[in-house]
C-alpha cells in the first residue's frame, strides 16, 4: 500500500504540527499538510467568533454547532478531492470525536489510501507544554491527550511523552518505508 494520506491524530501540544513538518522533509516527493489549525484559521476570526460555530467551555472541552460542522465536511470533500487528483496530504488532526471522527473522516475519502498514526503524549505533558504556548486555550491539552483516541483504529503510534517529534517522526518514516511502500 502506498498511501496518499497519512493522519496524525493527538490532542491538543502533542506534538502533531511539528511531526507533520519534519515528515514533509523526511518522505519522498511533496506532501502537503493541512488539519485543525489550518480549518481553524480559515473562519471567522480565527474560529474566535459566534459565527464559527465553536463553544470553548472553561474545562478545555469543545463544542460544534451543526453549522460547523456542515462547513467541517466541506472541508473535507475538498481535501478528498486534492488526494483524489493526486496530491499526497499529511493531516494534522484532532478526533475530538474519537472513533465517530475517524469514521467521518473515513467516509469522506472512501477510495483514498490512508494510515492512520496515533500521537500520544502523557496528560500533564501536553498541559505542560500548552502552558508555554499563547494560542492555546488552558486545559485543552490534558483534556484531549487520552480522549482523542478512544474508537481510534491506528496503524501506527507513537509517543511524543519521553521522545522529541524528529524522533517520532523517523519512527514513522521508517514504518511507512517499511510497511506502506514509501521508500
Amino acid at each position: 500500500m502506498n498511501p496518499q494520506v497519512i493522519v496524525l491524530n493527538g490532542g491538543s501540544s502533542s506534538g502533531k504540527s511539528s511531526i507533520s513538518r519534519a515528515l514533509q522533509e523526511m518522505l519522498p516527493g511533496l506532501w502537503l499538510t493541512f488539519g485543525v489549525d489550518t480549518f481553524i484559521e480559515a473562519l471567522p476570526n480565527r474560529g474566535d467568533s459566534p459565527r464559527a460555530g465553536i463553544t470553548y467551555v472553561q474545562d478545555g472541552t469543545i463544542t460544534f454547532s451543526a453549522a460547523h460542522r456542515a462547513l467541517e465536511l466541506s472541508w473535507y470533500t475538498g481535501l478528498s478531492s486534492m488526494a483524489r487528483a493526486g496530491a499526497h496530504l499529511i493531516l494534522d488532526e484532532v478526533m475530538l470525536s474519537g472513533g465517530t471522527g475517524q469514521e467521518r473522516i473515513q467516509s469522506t475519502f472512501a477510495g483514498v489510501s490512508m494510515v492512520w498514526v496515533g500521537v500520544r503524549c502523557a496528560p500533564e505533558v501536553a498541559a505542560s507544554r500548552e502552558a508555554q504556548r499563547p494560542d492555546r486555550a488552558e486545559g485543552m491539552g490534558r483534556a484531549q491527550a487520552l480522549s482523542v483516541h478512544n474508537g481510534v483504529i491506528y496503524d501506527f503510534e507513537v509517543s511524543t511523552t519521553n521522545r522529541s517529534t524528529e524522533d517520532c517522526a523517523r519512527d514513522v518514516a521508517g514504518w511507512l518505508a517499511l510497511s506502506a511502500g514509501l521508500e
